[in-house]
């Protein structure tokens, strides 16, 4: 349900949308969660046993892994949730696959996100300026 509500939501930030997502038997997430392999996996934040927020990685080979569905319920947004999700989400990363790199992608006009990743420790590596994506890589340098 996190996962629909923040395709709902923000309906730009992710590269799902809501009304394909809806339909499916089940969300890749889901499988995610339910089949854990190594190189995938999610972290979850609860707070009194409600999922708050979750943040999704995947090792995409050549020593770099991506942050995904990073997202945290609207009613605890600011509260430092979704700070928490990434470096969890880090430390993870870093405990499973040696000297690997970490990177993510936002949307240029999603100034909160840019902003937590960049106090997260991450680092612009491209804008271009033909797309709203920007990808950002994680510099160890967490503020």
């Amino acid at each position: 349900m996190i996962r629909l509500e923040s395709l709902r939501e923000f309906p730009d930030a992710f590269s799902a949308s809501y009304e394909e997502s809806v339909k499916m038997e089940k969300l890749r997430l889901e499988e995610d969660i339910e089949n854990q392999i190594p190189k995938r996996f999610v972290t979850g934040a609860f707070i009194d046993n409600e999922l708050s927020g979750i943040c999704a990685f995947v090792n995409i080979g050549n020593n770099t892994g991506n942050i995904l569905q990073m997202y945290v319920k609207k009613e605890f947004q600011g509260s430092n949730i979704g700070m928490g999700l990434v470096q969890t989400a880090i430390q993870e990363a870093k405990s499973r696959f040696i000297n690997i790199a970490i990177e993510l992608e936002v949307r240029s006009d999603n100034a909160k996100a840019f902003n937590l990743y960049k106090k997260a420790g991450f680092q612009e590596i491209t804008n271009n300026e033909t797309s709203d994506i920007i990808i950002m890589r994680y510099s160890g340098n967490i503020i």
